[in-house]
C-alpha cells in the first residue's frame, strides 16, 4: 500500500514480506519482479539492487501497540525492524545507503518503554549520518477511518520542507517524544513541515456496498450486539435513530472492566468514521456496522472491499478471495492517501533538493 500511495512516478526496486497472503496480494497487483517473499533476516545487501532514493519499513506493530504486549523493539515481531536496519547498515558500508528512510508504525513507537525504543531508533539513524524527525498523521484527515500512525522520516542531506517550529502533524505525542531524547540526538532532529490537507468530504456511509449486495446478520445477532452496548452508547444510537435519517454506526466489541468484572461491550461511533481497521485475529477485532433506516435496525460485518476503500485503495485493487484474508491484508496496511501526502509534501521535494545540491557540486 506504500507503493500504491507513492504512485506511478516511483519505481520499486525491491519489496519484501514474509506473510504468504500479503505476498500473493502484492503479486496480484504489482507482479513478481521485485518481490522477495521470506524473512527479512534471510536477506543480504547482495539481494538489493543499486542505490534507492527511499527505503520504507512498516515493521509489525503489535509490540508497540497499546493492544499488544508492549514488548518494544525486543519483541519477536517488531524486531523485524532490526532485520531491515541491518540491511541499511550493509548498504551504507558499500556506499549504497538509501538517501531517505521512512519508518511507519503505531503511536506506541513514541512511548514504548518510556521512550527508550524511540530513542534507540533515533540513535541508529544518527549513527549512520541521518537527520530525522517524526510526524503523526491520522488517516481521518483524508479518509473516513480513524487510523493514527507515526512516520519517522530520515535523510542524509535534508533540504526543502524542514523548518523550525511546529507543524500540523507534530502532535503532543511527537513533541513529548522529542523532549525525552538526549541532547545529542536532538541535534539531529528536524521538524518536518506538512500543511493540513483540505477538509475531508467523505463519510463511512459513502464507501459502503449497496444494502442488497451484502450479508446481514440475523435479528437475534443484532439484538445481542445491542445488549452488549453500554447504556450511554445505546442512548446515542437511539437518539440518532429518532432523527429519522439513515444512521450508519461503526461498532467494535471490546473487553472492559466494570465493577471488577471483565465485560464484553459493543462500542459504537456515529461521527462518520470507521474505527481503526485491524487484522481479524479474534472476535474483538472484527468491525461491525449497525444501520438504521425507515424503522429497520440491522447489523453486519464490514467487508474486505469496504476495508480497502477505507485505506484509500481503488476497487481495481485485487484482494484475496476470502473475506478474512482480505481484511488481514488491509488491516495490516498503511493508508495510501497518507503516503501520497507524505510523498507530495515531503519526500519528493526532499529528494529534489538533494538532487539540486548534487548538481551544484
Amino acid at each position: 500500500m506504500a507503493r500504491a500511495g507513492l504512485g506511478a512516478a516511483w519505481r520499486c526496486l525491491f519489496a519484501n514480506d514474509f506473510d504468504p497472503v500479503k505476498a500473493r496480494t502484492y503479486r496480484a497487483n504489482w507482479g513478481d519482479d521485485d518481490l522477495r517473499e521470506g524473512d527479512v533476516w534471510d536477506l543480504s545487501a547482495d539481494d538489493l539492487p543499486g542505490r534507492a532514493d527511499l527505503a520504507w519499513a512498516s515493521s509489525p506493530c503489535q509490540d508497540f501497540s497499546l493492544a499488544g504486549a508492549r514488548a518494544g523493539l525486543g519483541g519477536g515481531r517488531s524486531s523485524a525492524f532490526f532485520g531491515f536496519w541491518r540491511l541499511v547498515e550493509a548498504l551504507d558500508a558499500e556506499g549504497r545507503a538509501p538517501r531517505v528512510v521512512v519508518l511507519e508504525n503505531v503511536g506506541g513507537l513514541l512511548s514504548s518503554r518510556g521512550g527508550a525504543d524511540f530513542a534507540a531508533v533515533c540513535a541508529l539513524l544518527a549513527e549512520r549520518g541521518y537527520r530525522f524527525g517524526a510526524v503523526e498523521i491520522d488517516a481521518a484527515a483524508l479518509l473516513p477511518q480513524s487510523r493514527p500512525r507515526v512516520f519517522v522520516v530520515a535523510a542524509r542531506e535534508p533540504a526543502g520542507p524542514a523548518a523550525a517550529g511546529l507543524g500540523a502533524f507534530h502532535t503532543l505525542a511527537v513533541r513529548q517524544a522529542h523532549a525525552r531524547l538526549p541532547e545529542a540526538l536532538k541535534a539531529s532532529w528536524l521538524w518536518w513541515r506538512l500543511a493540513s490537507p483540505a477538509a475531508r468530504n467523505t463519510r463511512l456511509a459513502d464507501l459502503l456496498e449497496p444494502d442488497d449486495e451484502v450479508a446481514w446478520r440475523s435479528p437475534a445477532q443484532t439484538d445481542t450486539l445491542l445488549v452488549q452496548m453500554a447504556p450511554a452508547h445505546r442512548a446515542r444510537l437511539d437518539l440518532a435513530r429518532a432523527s429519522g435519517a439513515r444512521v450508519v454506526a461503526a461498532v467494535y466489541r471490546r473487553i472492559r472492566r466494570e465493577d471488577g468484572q471483565r465485560v464484553q461491550r459493543a462500542e459504537l461511533r456515529l461521527d462518520g468514521l470507521a474505527g481503526c481497521l485491524r487484522t481479524p485475529g479474534g472476535g474483538s477485532s472484527r468491525q461491525f456496522l449497525v444501520v438504521a433506516e425507515a424503522g429497520w435496525l440491522r447489523s453486519r460485518l464490514l467487508t474486505a472491499r469496504e476495508g480497502a476503500r477505507l485505506m484509500g485503495l481503488p476497487d481495481s485493487y485485487r484482494l484475496p478471495d476470502s473475506q478474512s484474508a482480505g481484511l488481514k491484508v488491509v488491516g495490516d496496511g498503511v493508508a495510501a492517501p497518507v503516503v501520497r501526502l507524505l510523498a507530495e509534501q515531503l519526500l519528493e521535494p526532499l529528494l529534489a533538493g538533494v538532487d539540486a545540491i548534487a548538481a551544484a557540486e
